[in-house]
């Protein structure tokens, strides 16, 4: 796993200060990896001088450590951090996120950045394995096909959409 980051980039996150300061004794991730993760207030990969984020250095680390399956499990359900919370939370507070990136910051959405991990090649100059599509995976019998409030409404013929909300 830690070969989806490319080598110049564990050197230069091994070479940081963060990483030498801050990650360096950190071994368990259930605990002292969720203490710094709690600590960030952007996500991203490189900026500036190709100096990498912290957010990157704790993604690097947690690729190191490989923890199990119900560690990771533990860390999306765990509602006591404000980067590891459930879907309904995220939504609510973190709808937006601040990245930082070789231009600077900006911001962006969470569902635009996990749109991204599903999609792009690479997010925060770490290179992802591919994921199925979701059709694919519909087409396997492994999800079920999802279903659109707005597709029903549209199927239902809306008098009102259909003639132009113009009432006779």
């Amino acid at each position: 796993m830690v070969l989806l980051v490319k080598k110049i980039i564990r050197e230069r996150i091994s070479e940081s200060l963060y990483w030498k300061e801050q990650t360096f004794r950190l071994n368990c991730p259930a605990a002292t990896l969720s203490d710094r993760a709690v600590e960030l207030t952007y996500i991203g990969g490189q900026y500036g001088d190709q100096k990498p984020t912290p957010f990157l250095c704790l993604v690097f680390k947690l690729l190191q450590l490989m923890p199990e399956r119900e560690i990771v499990l533990q860390y999306l359900h765990d509602t006591d951090f404000k980067y590891l919370r459930s879907a309904v939370d995220i939504f609510k507070i973190l709808e937006k996120l601040k990245l930082r990136g070789q231009a600077g910051f900006r911001l962006t959405y969470m569902d635009e950045f996990i749109d991204d991990l599903l999609t792009n090649d690479r997010v925060c100059d770490i290179a992802l394995p591919r994921v199925p599509t979701r059709a694919q995976l519909e087409d396997l019998d492994k999800l079920e096909p999802r279903e659109s409030a707005l597709e029903s409404e549209i199927e239902s013929g809306d008098e009102s959409v259909a003639s132009g909300g113009e009432d006779d």
